[in-house]
């Protein structure tokens, strides 16, 4: 059940409705024809943070000028075949929508307004091609008085900074990580639940870092942010790590290592995590404080560095094509049904594929936004038929739109409503059809309201039509990827190599948790394992410069095992089919029995441990029969 909404929730939504009357006031002022898109802009940049909110306006007016622009171009040169007009506007949204979801950041606005703007801008003033450019200015002046002043008013009144919403999530975050660690330590069955909250949470706190840059914050608050999210990647596979180590230790007689052996590597990882958790807590409550000194190091694994993102670009173009191709197959009902008013319906649907070309399971949002968009039909009916002609001012305009906006500005902070919350801000505006002079035929707009109604529901439709698989074949692609991913790190020779992969799995291992629980058992793996084995890969990789050469022969060989093994495993497409090479565990006692040849203990006790917990993982699905004690 969904928590009741607090204080913060409230003020937000109280200054959001305030920002879109007053963009509607300044649209209506200078008699804009569709002031109603100023109001509903609003909604569409304004986030609980104000450095989030100005991020979004920033990258809104660009990518709104781009898709203005770009039907400028198109139209009066395509208007008289307008079976190539929508095909043209159909691989435009395809490759803007596709260029929005590589973005992991505040630039993905540019390309995704700019996606839609095309057929907001064109698909009306298809019957008009002269006015074309007037529009397009229209257009664009309607949408920045909308991003002005929701940045003015979210950066005024109440500003709410992103470094202290950062620190108190890092807070959070780092209690989770000190709870996983207690499970681990009291052998709780629920440490699952811990570690895959923590990695979905990762991803919320590289969009509050991203956001840092746009709020009023020091160069030595974003420093410090940095610092911390470089410390906190390392938690989850050190503490991973210590939970095979010890879940080994409590097996006895189950395993490849002696108790001693298992012994030295859990000591090494807890002083690692130890000292892991000290240092970021440290960095967690420097950032926001002016006072506290700049961090010493900064590692360049973070996410702002594109090549330590994953991209499956196979599912990426999916949903970017078959939006296009949606709103593609809309404009040819429009066009082959004669229906001269058709291009604004379409227009709205193009926003819809828009924003589901990036849900993994549409099918779960197909009911809820049915639902939420006929209550918006007939809410926007009530104002359209029996408000609106009554409101004699702009106060009384005001008053009456308060309830329905009020509402929907409650719905944007709360997670998993974002997106219901956006389509129903433009659902409401544009079927109540606010504008400076009243149009008295109602049989005419309630026409108009019907169909984007049910241009709203092409877009889910369309989508669970065309993309029937779930997030389960997603979440697969993500585990053979990281199986790739390995076979590489484990032959890797170039050291700069090392940080991006390990950042590029945390960053997958983060898109794989929200999918776990659409998944069902389907899957091979929960990522964990992966992302372990990756870590001791690259950490072996990383010692092998500094060990001498009776130590270095059997780490290579360790590594070319598993590299074999990883690309055995991505051939076959199955965990089942392909046993861990007995060769192994010989190898990793080799190894460890020479050691001893190193003299940096430090050292020593890193390969150590990488290479009991690496081979704890390679064979956790197997039954492990005592070998020759090390």
């Amino acid at each position: 059940m969904a928590s009741r909404p607090h204080a913060q929730q409230w003020l937000f939504s109280l200054k959001a409705f305030a920002a879109a009357m007053l963009a509607l006031y300044i649209a209506l002022w200078f008699g804009l024809p569709r002031p109603y898109w100023a109001m509903a802009t609003v909604y569409f940049v304004s986030n609980p943070l104000t450095g989030a909110t100005r991020s979004k306006a920033a990258y809104r007016v660009a990518g709104t000028m781009l898709g203005a622009t770009a039907a400028v171009v198109t139209v009066p040169g395509l208007v008289g075949m307008p079976i190539v007009l929508t095909a043209a506007i159909g691989l435009w949204i395809a490759v803007l929508v596709y260029l929005s979801l590589l973005q992991r950041s505040p630039r993905s606005y540019v390309f995704l307004l700019a996606a839609y703007t095309l057929p907001i801008v064109s698909l009306p003033a298809v019957m008009h091609p002269g006015e074309i450019f007037d529009i397009a200015v229209s257009r664009i002046e309607e949408i920045v008085i909308g991003i002005v002043c929701a940045a003015l008013v979210h950066g005024i009144v109440f500003p709410a900074r992103v470094a202290p919403a950062l620190r108190a999530r890092a807070r959070l975050w780092l209690d989770d990580a000190a709870a996983w660690a207690s499970d681990i330590a009291l052998a709780n069955q629920h440490a699952d639940v811990s570690r895959h909250r923590l990695a979905a949470d990762m991803l919320a706190l590289d969009q509050l870092i991203v956001q840092l840059s746009f709020d009023t914050e020091s160069r030595q608050t974003h420093d410090h942010a940095r610092a911390l999210r470089a410390r906190m990647s390392g938690l989850m596979p050190v503490l991973s790590a210590l939970e095979s180590v010890l879940h080994a230790m409590r097996a006895k007689g189950r395993h490849a290592y002696t108790q001693p052996v298992l012994a030295e590597a859990a000591r090494h990882l807890q002083s690692t995590y130890d000292t892991l958790m000290r240092r970021c807590v440290a960095l967690q409550s420097a950032i926001g404080d002016r006072t506290a000194p700049r961090p010493t190091s900064l590692r360049t694994d973070t996410p702002e560095d594109a090549t330590a993102l994953h991209h499956d670009h196979a599912m990426l173009l999916f949903g970017s094509v078959s939006a296009g191709l949606a709103v593609f197959c809309a404009g040819l009902l429009w066009i082959f049904s004669g229906w001269e008013d058709g291009g604004g319906p379409v227009a709205v649907s193009a926003i819809a594929c828009c924003f589901f070309a990036s849900i993994d399971e549409p099918r779960a949002m197909v009911k809820p936004f049915i639902r939420w968009s006929a209550i918006c039909l007939l809410i926007s009916s009530f104002y359209l038929f029996l408000v609106v002609p009554l409101a004699q001012s702009f106060e009384m305009l005001a008053g009456m739109l308060a309830a329905p906006y009020l509402a929907i500005g409650m719905l944007i902070p709360r997670p998993g409503f974002q997106l219901i919350a956006m389509l129903l801000s433009v659902n409401t505006a544009s079927f109540a059809n606010v504008q400076s002079v009243y149009d008295a035929n109602l049989v005419g707009l309630f026409n108009t309201s019907l169909a984007n109604a049910a241009a709203m529901l092409f877009a889910p439709m369309w989508a669970m039509l065309v993309r029937p698989f779930g997030a389960h074949v997603a979440a697969r692609r993500l585990i053979h990827a990281s199986w790739r991913d390995l076979a590489r790190a484990a032959t890797w020779r170039v050291s700069d190599e090392y940080t991006r992969a390990g950042a590029r799995m945390q960053d997958r291992l983060g898109q794989l948790m929200p999918r776990l629980g659409a998944s069902g058992d389907k899957l091979a793996s929960d990522g964990f394992t992966e992302l372990q084995i990756g870590y001791c890969t690259l950490a072996l990789q990383r010692a092998l410069p500094g060990l001498p050469g009776v130590v270095r022969k059997p780490v290579r060989r360790v590594l070319s095992i598993v590299a074999r093994h990883f690309r055995a495993r991505v051939k076959a497409g199955s965990s089942e089919d392909v046993p861990v090479s007995p060769d192994l565990q010989a190898s990793i006692h080799t190894a460890l029995t020479a050691l001893a040849n190193v003299h940096d203990r430090h050292l020593a006790a890193d390969v150590h441990s990488a290479l009991v917990v690496l081979g704890i993982t390679m064979h956790a699905h197997e039954k492990i029969d005592s070998m020759e004690d090390v």
